[in-house]
């Protein structure tokens, strides 16, 4: 069977996955991963950049390689070539899983129950909750299902069609572990300077295409992309800030400005100055964009993997 086809067979059933069962409840292997990587950590931490480029390479570079050689194993095989795809997308996406806890937090919120909402909140993000009301939860919510939207769905899908499945684990890998060591910590400003980097290179075309798909996919195509002009290169992170701002002008609501993480305090720019202040039922409408753009991913992806397949046969006949 064709790479192409193998990947569009394959991503479809584990996108529908991801949609039917969400993540798996126990021996989900990105928790795993991450509890490798911290075990790594603890054998080669030096406040150093270079033990810090040494743990990126060990860990996303062990994960890209082991999906190397898996899929070098079964490539004679189509059925458990497409097989070995859907289970890794159903792995590395987290659509389903981000819809439900921005739901679960909407709905308390709805409910008045702000610290149920409170407590939920780590869930979805590291944002300090309780030094945010309800309007802060919900903008916090609506943020970090833009920004998880490109995350969590649609840079998986970008590499796994550049890349097939080794694409698809090494993106999650790398996203990872900018989680874990990528913060501007005292413990990890020098060792996670690779893995943030690394996660800003491998985030960016993902970035770009969750914008794009955003302002496509939502209810004002013109104020996605006003605000994204506008408003993407004012935010700190290079990935963030154009799907925040994509997303906020799509949904006519503001987002930014001060926000807490791990007690410091940041005074981010507002994006898309000119929309209205988030509300609880935005929170449903940002989910509902989102799944919007993953599948509207999936079909560009598909569509990427066969153009590849087709430029290599070019080539190769030249």
């Amino acid at each position: 069977m064709r790479a192409d086809r193998t990947f569009a067979y394959g991503a479809t059933a584990g996108l529908l996955g991801d949609l039917l069962l969400g993540d798996p409840r126990r021996g989900h292997p990105v928790a795993a991963f991450g509890r490798a990587a911290g075990a790594v950590e603890r054998v080669l931490w030096r406040d150093h950049r270079g033990r810090g480029a040494l743990h990126t390479l060990v860990c996303a570079g062990g994960a890209a390689g082991a999906a190397v050689l898996l899929s070098r194993a079964v490539r004679a095989r189509p059925a458990a070539s497409v097989a070995l795809t859907a289970a890794a997308t159903w792995t590395v996406v987290g659509g389903t899983s981000l819809g439900r806890e921005a739901r679960a937090i909407g709905g308390a919120l709805a409910a008045g129950d702000v610290e149920v909402a409170r407590e939920r909140l780590p869930h979805l993000c590291g944002r300090d909750p309780q030094s945010l009301d309800a309007d802060g939860i919900a903008r916090a919510v609506v943020e970090s299902v833009a920004e998880n939207t490109s995350d969590a769905v649609v840079g998986a899908l970008v590499w796994g069609a550049l890349a097939g499945v080794p694409g698809l684990v090494g993106f999650r890998a790398v996203n990872t572990l900018d989680a874990m060591v990528g913060h501007k910590s005292a413990r990890y400003r020098r060792y996670g300077w690779a893995s943030a980097r690394l996660d800003d290179v491998a985030g960016w075309p993902g970035a770009r295409l969750t914008a794009v798909l955003a302002a496509l996919a939502g209810p004002d195509t013109k104020g996605a992309v006003r605000a994204w002009r506008a408003d993407a290169a004012r935010h700190p992170s290079p990935n963030a800030g154009p799907v925040e701002a994509a997303f906020a002008g799509a949904l006519g609501v503001r987002l930014g400005g001060t926000l807490s993480y791990a007690g410091r305090v940041e005074h981010r720019p507002v994006l898309n100055g000119s929309g209205r202040a988030v509300e609880v039922a935005d929170i449903e409408r940002a989910v509902r964009l989102s799944r919007k753009v993953g599948w509207l991913t999936l079909a560009a992806s598909v569509a990427t993997r066969a153009a590849v397949r087709k430029g290599r046969t070019w080539v190769a006949g030249c």
